[in-house]
């Protein structure tokens, strides 16, 4: 049975004037997965979001939401989905449960509706206790955990989280991280932004990684580690010189960093020990498993990109 295709792009563009910020982009993101919109800063992923989210204009190419096309079904797309914006812009003169409520009246959600759903989206995110204190008495993690809650208020079949973690300390990330645990659960369709690679390895179903407008590599996260890094990677440091010559006498590809010296694409730690016993600073060297961001450094850079 074909899975369902909740957003399917071909040669999806954008232009800003003479700037071409998304190139002709192919993905599709299929029903109950969550799926990751990876990239350096300035890659496309924003800009691909407002297009979804009919916020901006698509300039060529097709770009389909529940299979209507975004360009002549601008209101029904938005009334099905929900998004989350990284920047708070909750309401601070309402109470949390008084932004529910406000929030749903934009999708013509009655009141006995809107106090119900409210009601066990707080207590679905823990936030039942806080339904009465102002906004700004809450944490940064009950903000946005606050703000998702907003998003789900007209029980969309797509959310959007755009960045939901960033600036949260490790306790509430994690909460953030359960909740969208539990909504994939509930065959909830996600698409998640975030510069954080370990929150993608851990949620994404698929994923793709993005840079100047262009897609450059899509699929789940351990078979992108696995074709681009391999399964361990070794770190050295110190006389960068001498160990360089000494892998390139042994005809091992590797990366040279302004502090590092990164080898790839080893299939186990018998294999990492034998580069490290060919080079003799042994004191200067960590072997580990390869992780996504391995894999995002290694096909986006390491430069700062603004």
């Amino acid at each position: 049975m074909n899975s369902e295709i909740i957003i399917k792009a071909e040669k999806l563009t954008k232009y800003y004037g003479n700037l071409l910020a998304v190139d002709h982009i192919n993905f599709q993101v299929e029903k109950g997965e969550c799926f990751g919109l990876l990239g350096p800063n300035g890659a496309g992923k924003t800009t691909t979001v407002k297009m979804i989210t009919c916020f901006s204009p698509v300039t060529e190419g097709s770009l389909k939401v529940f299979d209507l096309d975004v360009t002549q079904f601008p209101r029904v797309i938005k009334a099905r989905i929900g998004i989350c914006h990284q920047e708070f812009n909750l309401d601070p003169d309402l109470s949390v449960f008084e932004n529910l409520i406000v929030y749903s009246r934009y999708f013509g959600i009655d009141r006995k509706t809107a106090n119900k759903r409210a009601h066990q989206l707080l207590k679905f995110m823990a936030l039942e206790h806080k339904s009465n204190i102002t906004i700004n008495e809450l944490s940064g993690g009950m903000k946005r955990r606050l703000m998702i809650t907003r998003s789900l208020i007209n029980n969309p079949e797509l959310l959007i989280l755009d960045e939901p973690t960033t600036g949260l300390d490790p306790q509430a990330k994690h909460q953030i991280w359960d909740t969208i645990i539990e909504l994939k659960k509930s065959e909830k369709t996600v698409l998640l932004t975030t510069h954080y690679m370990d929150e993608a390895e851990r949620l994404c179903d698929r994923l793709v990684i993005m840079d100047e407008g262009k897609i450059l590599e899509e699929g789940r996260p351990s078979e992108l580690i696995r074709k681009h890094v391999g399964k361990n990677v070794v770190e050295f440091t110190g006389n960068l010189d001498e160990i360089q010559q000494t892998l390139k006498q042994l005809n091992k590809e590797h990366e040279r960093t302004q502090n590092r010296i990164i080898i790839y694409s080893l299939n186990d730690e018998s294999e990492a020990y034998y580069y490290v016993e060919k080079i003799h600073h042994k004191e200067s060297f960590m072997i580990r498993m390869a992780t996504l961001e391995d894999v995002f450094l290694k096909l986006t850079g390491r430069d700062l990109k603004e």
